[in-house]
């Protein structure tokens, strides 16, 4: 097969962390068989790179053509309108790629859209499909069925979108349930969670070591994740102050970070909290490898990369029970899920762990389950089957004889 893969969220030389999963799924997907892949990877048209304009300055920045991994990956530019903007972001989306997606049509006439993302990416993509005659697979990732459709228009969009496309995703079962509830088809809806690369993050060779060199000393905690308000820093930091002689690492950056360290010594455990700041991918597994239990106290997620990373490293988990996370955090080897998200509940939570800490190996063994090749297989498998009902149902009608 020939696969158009579009999606917003994709990685590129300035907004590297954006998406990181999409490309590791796109990756194992077009190892799965053998097919060609090309990416296109819009991004909002902004006129300056000044670095005054902060995230917008970053649009203006990012490359229009790019490889990574082995795939080429086109960055064209859309419009985007303020306040209106959510409204008619998908059909702006859709009008500014179609002119070079003919372009990229004639050297490489593709089979499907694979889109990431149901609004405004697969919204677009179920026009571009219409427009170009090709099946559109699409994939649910968390609050584009969480939260965008509790708005009226982008709700109506999203399930018209889902009703014209051949297949959709969803990364756990709670989405797939969520979107089903929002009136989509069932049929046509089929979960195929993410994965972990399993090479990258596993247990250290030696944790003593890698905790005497980080100067870990004590029972300790982490918590990655972009410091805004949805990732729940905030709650990890006020569980701690209620577990004595618990220390705490936050690995991320944002704008929650100045909040974030006054909360910490109001709470009066700033000795306890350790700031990171940003840190790359490749340095993750030695955090995972160095805690003695991840916090993930998101109030929403598909499925959290913190929690399949951490489970690969042999780090047990203390969850809050939001969408996908109950599916991951269902045995005693993957942690403890809470019962609400509160500080009591994940204070509770965290303490019942420490106190009865899983086989480190034992965690490390269930995290395997949650393989990008496999992921890879199942979606390739999806991406074949919409092509071929797709054909059979473009191809004309026997003649009769």
């Amino acid at each position: 097969m020939k696969i158009l893969v579009l999606s917003t969220l994709y990685p590129n030389a300035v907004q590297r962390r954006h998406g990181i999963f999409i490309e590791h799924r796109v990756a194992h997907l077009s190892a799965a068989a053998g097919d060609e892949v090309r990416v296109v990877a819009p991004v909002p048209w902004f006129p300056s790179a000044n670095p005054r304009f902060g995230a917008w300055a970053e649009h203006a920045r990012a490359p229009h053509n790019a490889e990574r991994r082995g795939l080429a990956i086109a960055h064209p530019r859309y419009p985007t309108i303020p306040k209106i903007g959510m409204t008619a972001a998908p059909l702006l989306m859709a009008a500014a790629l179609a002119k070079p997606i003919a372009a990229t049509r004639r050297d490489f006439d593709f089979d499907v859209i694979d889109s990431y993302y149901l609004y405004p990416d697969g919204v677009a993509a179920a026009l571009l499909g219409r427009w170009f005659d090709r099946a559109v697979v699409m994939s649910a990732l968390g609050t584009d069925v969480s939260l965008i459709p509790q708005a009226r228009l982008p709700r109506t969009m999203i399930l018209k979108a889902v009703e014209r496309a051949a297949h959709v995703t969803t990364v756990c079962g709670a989405l797939r349930d969520g979107l089903i509830d929002l009136g989509a088809e069932p049929g046509k809806i089929t979960v195929v969670e993410h994965g972990v690369d399993l090479d990258l993050f596993r247990p250290p060779a030696n944790r003593a070591a890698l905790r005497a060199g980080l100067g870990i000393d004590a029972p300790t905690l982490l918590s990655v994740g972009h410091l805004i308000d949805r990732k729940g820093h905030d709650y990890a930091i006020r569980a701690v102050a209620r577990l004595p002689g618990v220390h705490l690492m936050i690995a991320g950056d944002g704008p929650r970070d100045a909040s974030l360290r006054a909360l910490a010594k109001a709470q009066g455990v700033d000795d306890r909290v350790r700031f990171l700041g940003h840190v790359d991918q490749h340095r993750l597994p030695e955090l995972y490898g160095a805690a003695d239990a991840t916090l993930s106290c998101s109030d929403r997620e598909g499925i959290a990369n913190v929690l399949l990373e951490s489970l690969a490293c042999g780090t047990p988990l203390v969850a809050t029970p939001v969408w996908g996370s109950p599916e991951v955090v269902r045995v005693p080897e993957a942690g403890l899920l809470v019962a609400e998200r509160s500080d009591t509940a994940i204070g509770a939570g965290a303490a019942r762990l420490l106190a009865n800490l899983p086989d480190r190996a034992a965690t490390r063994a269930f995290g395997e389950r949650y393989d990008w090749a496999e992921t890879g297989r199942q979606h390739r498998a999806i991406l074949a089957e919409a092509v071929a009902g797709y054909r059979l149902l473009a191809a004309p009608a026997p003649v009769p004889v």
